[in-house]
């Protein structure tokens, strides 16, 4: 039940609702593959995932391509599940690792019909759970979990996702101090390539930081309303121009806040690993892994920072790099996980801005 009314049914599948139904801010995401990667990025906590390609759980699942130890999504909802899965790296079905999770799905929905809506309305409340049997809700109760449903404005989720302790990942010759708003472990793995990355909660301060002696701060991707992680902009404004930067999704809203820029929440956001964006200082054109649900307005940092990616879809800034050459930040997720590896060599221009600092 989406919370103006739209009544959706299908087959219900995962873990049994614990005393009320799954409810969340629901949104659509247009990946063709990389269903698991999705479902436990804690990007997405808050949020009902609707995927729009019609076949998930072809390959199963593996603890190898989890992003995170836990999972912070709110609920799946799919055309099919796929009833068996293959795959030689495939050690449980979705649906075994829905339970494992404590995840509660939908298969079956007319997904073509329900992205349409979001499409029109845009990302709104939604609450779904069995109307029979154990756990069963009635659709009053549905709609009224649906329309309470605060969405993710306003909302300091990087709070429930962030590390809790300080701790270290690969040993490469820089120092990285990353904080973590809701950080991915693959993108953690692209900067220990290079840096021995020293992860730490969001609430770290400056100060803090600086005493590690970083060649450089990563901020990192995360949930929710970037305007609420009031902590984490107080912190990069004391940072900026005393070390070299580099943000990944709600990182790069956080850095543009930092130097005054104003958010906006779009409609219903880009949650896909197929968005086009193009370079504006290449004019090469890159296919990109995006979930995020504000962006920034270019006009609001133009005297500081230069725009140096957009989004072909609708135009709207997928990356900033400062005048002075201290900080840059992108939308879009360049270690491609799901997704292609087209922005990859961010990774790399940041170890160079390090190394040139």
């Amino acid at each position: 039940m989406l919370a103006d009314g739209s009544l959706f049914e299908g087959e219900y599948v995962g873990s049994v609702p614990n005393g009320s139904p799954h409810s969340g801010e629901i949104v659509f995401n247009t990946a063709l593959t990389g269903y698991q990667e999705v479902l436990s990025d804690p990007s997405y906590a808050g949020q009902i995932v609707t995927f729009t390609y019609p076949h998930i759980g072809n390959y199963g699942t593996n603890a190898g391509d989890n992003e995170a130890q836990t999972t912070h999504v709110r609920g799946v909802i799919v055309r099919e599940l796929a009833r068996r899965s293959s795959n030689w790296r495939s050690e449980q079905s979705l649906e075994a690792f829905l339970e494992a999770h404590t995840l509660g799905a939908i298969a079956g929905v007319d997904t073509r019909r329900l992205t349409r809506i979001l499409r029109s309305a845009g990302a709104m409340g939604a609450a779904f759970g069995p109307t029979s049997g154990e756990g069963a809700f009635t659709t009053d109760q549905l709609k009224q979990a649906a329309v309470d449903e605060k969405g993710t404005d306003g909302v300091d989720l990087v709070a429930q996702v962030t590390t809790k302790e300080t701790y270290t990942v690969g040993s490469g010759e820089k120092n990285v101090v990353a904080l973590d708003f809701g950080v991915k472990s693959s993108i953690l793995d692209q900067l220990a390539r290079f840096a021995t990355v020293t992860v730490v909660p969001a609430s770290t301060t400056a100060d803090e930081i600086l005493a590690m002696s970083p060649d450089g701060v990563f901020l990192s991707n995360g949930p929710g309303d970037p305007r609420i992680v009031t902590y984490g902009v107080e912190t990069v404004k004391a940072l900026l121009g005393k070390v070299p930067m580099f943000g990944i999704c709600l990182g790069h809203q956080i850095l543009s806040l930092a130097i005054g820029g104003d958010i906006t929440k779009l409609s219903f956001g880009h949650h896909g690993a197929n968005h086009p964006v193009q370079n504006q200082f290449t004019n090469k054109v890159e296919i990109t892994s995006q979930n995020h649900n504000f962006a920034l307005d270019p006009a609001s940092v133009q005297e500081v920072a230069d725009v140096s990616h957009i989004n072909l879809n609708d135009n709207v800034c997928q990356g900033i790099r400062l005048k002075d050459g201290s900080a840059f930040s992108v939308q879009h997720h360049p270690e491609a996980s799901p997704g292609p590896h087209d922005s990859a060599y961010l990774f790399e221009e940041f170890n160079t801005m390090m190394e040139s600092k």
